[in-house]
């Protein structure tokens, strides 16, 4: 293991380099020991996938080639905290002494997904990183210590599912797969995730459909990173680790991403990247994911409204703090039956239980 960074040295060659970019040696990760500073990265390319040296050594050899900024379709900049005003986001997270960072890159990119593909930026909707990590990956011999990949963390999602956080929550250190009873009840499914060959397809699927995961190398002087366009300038290589790329400006040249170190890090926990810096655009992925279907239940729910017409399979639900819903469509049956107890329902004032799956409303319990 390298010796630890000086901060003076850190100081001195940013300042060589024009400071760029502003360092903090007061935030949470400069305050760590260098190893517990390494317990929180986390992505170990698989087999197949390029490894940490060889992407180490083939990023010195591109330092002098700083990447073309190429004219695409999408917008020049693009950023998924303030569209038009809206925020598709959720909020940063800490992953804790734990090499966990491909779970929170994930599920903080699937998050995203659901709330743009559904343009919703104020659904509530906060998945189990546990379940992704202490579940998911722990079938496959991940641990804190070996960490894991994006690509199939995104295969395990889309064939068991990522349930909620309040059906597991986070405890920074191996645990047991702990899933609460009712887990099924709520869980997020995507359909298949698409690996993005080029800078010019993140950038157009960040702009049309959502966030990307990214993983990178990251230096001992990254850990002081406050403010800026980071470029790395100083220190060695510690580790890999993977992060949610939600945003890009090409007249700043830097991508836009989400830390799961926390909010006394960086820019309140996100950071700008320099584009072409530590092999963001390139190893084991990027990936953006092509669809989420999302099952819950609304539990304990008011029917305010009913609204229908005379075309075929087309009736619609209003529940208090959820909106409108349509009604399942199965077939007309399943819906007559499902409209009548919501009518019998909401003329005696009683609540019920609906599951709802991508909008939909398919079962319903009267309380």
């Amino acid at each position: 293991m390298p010796d630890e960074l000086s901060m003076q040295q850190l100081a001195e060659d940013l300042k060589k380099a024009g400071s760029p970019w502003e360092m903090d040696p007061t935030t949470s990760m400069a305050q760590l020991s260098e190893d517990e500073r390494r317990q929180r990265l986390g992505f170990t390319p698989p087999p197949g996938e390029m490894q940490f040296e060889e992407a180490v050594a083939l990023n010195e050899a591109q330092k002098a080639q700083p990447p073309a900024i190429k004219a695409i379709a999408a917008p020049a900049s693009y950023d998924l905290r303030n569209v038009g005003g809206k925020n598709y986001t959720t909020p940063v997270r800490n992953q804790g002494g734990c090499g966990s960072c491909v779970a929170f890159g994930v599920a903080a990119v699937l998050e995203t997904r659901i709330k743009r593909g559904r343009n919703d930026p104020s659904l509530d909707v906060d998945l189990s990183e546990a379940h992704l990590f202490y579940c998911h990956a722990k079938e496959e011999g991940r641990n804190c210590s070996n960490g894991w990949w994006p690509d199939n963390a995104l295969k395990k999602s889309k064939e068991r599912g990522v349930t909620f956080e309040e059906h597991f929550q986070y405890t920074a250190g191996d645990q047991n797969c702990a899933l609460q009873s009712g887990w099924q009840d709520d869980l997020a499914l995507p359909t298949g995730h698409t690996r993005l060959g080029n800078t010019t397809d993140i950038k157009q699927w960040i702009a049309t459909k959502g966030s990307v995961t990214g993983c990178f190398i990251v230096y001992q002087d990254f850990f002081s990173y406050r403010s800026g366009v980071y470029r790395h300038v100083s220190g060695d290589a510690a580790g890999g680790h993977c992060i949610e790329i939600l945003g890009y400006n090409d007249a700043g040249g830097y991508w836009i991403c989400k830390n799961s170190w926390g909010e006394n890090w960086g820019e309140n926990g996100y950071f700008r990247i320099a584009y072409g810096q530590c092999q963001i655009e390139t190893w084991a992925g990027p990936f953006g994911v092509n669809s989420v279907s999302l099952r819950t239940w609304a539990r304990n729910a008011r029917v305010n409204g009913l609204w229908t017409n005379r075309n075929d399979l087309n009736a619609w639900v209003h529940f208090s703090g959820i909106g409108w819903r349509s009604v399942s469509r199965t077939n007309a049956t399943v819906q007559h039956t499902m409209l009548t107890e919501l009518i019998g329902a909401k003329a005696v004032n009683r609540r019920v239980d609906a599951l709802e799956v991508d909008r939909q409303i398919q079962q319903v319990y009267v309380i």
